[in-house]
């Protein structure tokens, strides 16, 4: 039996109920397939079962592609790539209309989903994710302002990304068993995004200024981000009292159109 790394979040799920629930969420057959850090292969055998047109798994540890090129050897339209996604180039991937599914390590959760919404090319390669999150993570994910968990995620998944489904996962439907529950969420891309923010690093930068004084007043924050911040926020109509909460998606939106422009 493999010995589970703590350093790579594998922790699999193994409730065939849950499985099946997951890869029947969309209709994917004839789809193409992206799966990330698909383990022994439990939920990848019930996608195939679905009879997608492809399916392209990512998988880091080698142990478990050794373990999954013996499982799925007969499978024709599958194809096992040996990377971390983190450091994987998601221009690579050329089919379009892929459904993404993945149960996330808890640790590197975020990164992955950032790296999928910062995709340079838009409308993504993906008409769906399907992500596991840690429910914590996945309740920061979800977030609205004026809430203890709204944050940089909150606002960076909203500029790209539509929420269409959710549900939780008990920490039962795993082994080894976390000590956390879970949730999978499943996401669209938006087709049109209604603000110009041309590179999403500078929404990554103006967030960070102001999250990294999350209980302080947006005053400071907005003068490190402009030499005219006063002009700005009279022009945004925000006022500098207010606390990094208490601003709208939509309020970061239009505080990194010009903070691009300067």
């Amino acid at each position: 039996m493999l010995n589970f790394k703590k350093s790579l979040g594998q922790n699999f799920l193994v409730d065939k109920n849950i499985i099946n629930k997951i890869a029947s969420i969309e209709n994917i057959k004839n789809k193409s397939i992206f799966e990330i850090g698909p383990g022994s292969g439990n939920l990848t055998e019930s996608i195939i079962s679905k009879k997608p047109k492809r399916i392209d798994i990512i998988e880091k540890d080698q142990r478990f592609c050794e373990i999954l090129k013996e499982r799925f050897k007969l499978i024709k339209e599958l194809k096992i790539i040996n990377k971390d996604i983190l450091k994987y180039d998601l221009s690579n991937y050329k089919f379009n209309d892929a459904v993404v599914f993945g149960n996330l390590p808890y640790n590197i959760s975020t990164q992955i989903l950032s790296k999928f919404i910062s995709i340079l090319y838009w409308p993504p390669f993906y008409s769906r994710i399907i992500f596991m999150f840690q429910k914590e993570v996945a309740e920061r994910i979800l977030a609205k302002e004026n809430t203890k968990q709204y944050g940089r995620i909150s606002i960076l998944t909203n500029l790209k990304l539509d929420l269409i489904n959710q549900f939780d996962i008990s920490r039962k439907c795993f082994f080894p068993e976390p000590k956390v529950d879970s949730k999978i969420i499943v996401f669209k891309p938006k087709i049109k995004i209604n603000y110009k923010i041309s590179n999403i690093r500078s929404l990554e930068t103006v967030t960070h200024t102001f999250f990294s004084g999350k209980r302080k007043m947006i005053n400071k924050a907005f003068s490190k981000l402009f030499c005219n911040h006063l002009e700005i926020a009279k022009k945004l109509k925000i006022n500098l009292n207010l606390r990094p909460s208490e601003l709208t998606c939509s309020d970061y939106y239009r505080i990194t159109e010009l903070y691009e422009k300067q």
